[in-house]
């Protein structure tokens, strides 16, 4: 019985490391690749929208940004499947829209900035 406590311990443990990596990650490849033009905190724009709370919105609609027609008109609504396909092709993915970025060339860099996406959009 100690050795199941134990092993599920550091199970919970291992877990818990692991997604506290990932969210590193995702904030590490957040800082590399989006803060420049973006922001994660809400309501707050930048030479980008604010992508606090992006994952469930519709592209184009965050409050007090200009965006290009291509993005409002898009008929996008950001989920996981979208950000990974635009992450890695801006351009082709909404064709004219502006922002001024070549895309996120490794699979698990897009991983991780997605799940940092994700941790907020719920918050």
């Amino acid at each position: 019985m100690r050795l199941m406590v134990g092993v599920l311990s550091l199970a919970a443990v291992l877990a818990t490391t692991a997604v506290a990596r990932a969210d590193e990650d995702g904030e590490k490849v957040f800082k590399k690749f989006c803060m420049a033009c973006h922001t994660a905190e809400p309501g707050k724009n930048k030479i980008g929208p604010s992508l606090a709370g992006v994952v469930g919105r519709k592209a184009g609609t965050a409050p007090g940004f200009n965006y290009s027609d291509a993005m409002k008109n898009s008929g996008i609504t950001w989920n996981d499947e979208i950000l990974e396909k635009y992450l890695a092709d801006p351009k082709g993915t909404v064709p004219g829209n502006k922002m001024a970025f070549a895309g996120v060339k490794k699979a698990d860099e897009r991983k991780a900035v997605i799940e940092f996406l994700d941790k907020h959009s719920k918050q």
